[in-house]
């Protein structure tokens, strides 16, 4: 009697650490996908939501005659000019741009990602914060050139 009540007491808990980490990695997910959105529709609700006040975002990019990259910082503030900026000058994203989210690792308290967007692929580092899955850190890469064929 003692073994099926130890049993079944670990099969509960076992049920319910996967059925967390399930609903983990769905939040994770929309966080990333309110992340792209964000920027593709100009919708600063969605940055809001899925991105910390005190996040930490710095990038990589060439210039359009330029061989070697440059990198700047991007303050949360400045996501959200970038969005409106977007929004006011109606300059969304295609309908096909990529909206890649590859979720690498979910923890029960930190979880990482890879987004790839029309602007280039971005390292993704999400905490968990007051039960809600924030965008705490990224690190991004202008497009890789196409190879020649």
């Amino acid at each position: 009697m003692k073994i099926t009540i130890i049993i079944m007491f670990f099969t509960l808990c076992s049920i319910s650490i996967i059925a967390q980490t399930a609903q983990d990695k769905e939040q994770v997910q929309s966080a990333c996908m309110d992340y792209i959105e964000g920027f593709y529709e100009g919708d600063t609700a969605k940055i809001i939501r899925s991105i910390d006040k005190d996040v930490f975002k710095y990038g990589y990019y060439k210039g359009r005659n330029s061989t070697t990259y440059a990198g700047e910082p991007m303050s949360f503030q400045e996501m959200l000019d970038y969005a409106n900026n977007v929004k006011a000058k109606k300059n969304f994203a295609k309908a096909d741009a990529p909206r890649k989210v590859e979720i690498y690792e979910v923890q029960d308290q930190t979880a990482a990602a890879k987004v790839t967007a029309w602007w280039g692929t971005d390292y993704i580092l999400l905490a968990k914060l007051n039960d809600k899955w924030m965008i705490r850190s990224v690190l991004w890469q202008g497009p890789l050139k196409a190879p020649n064929k």
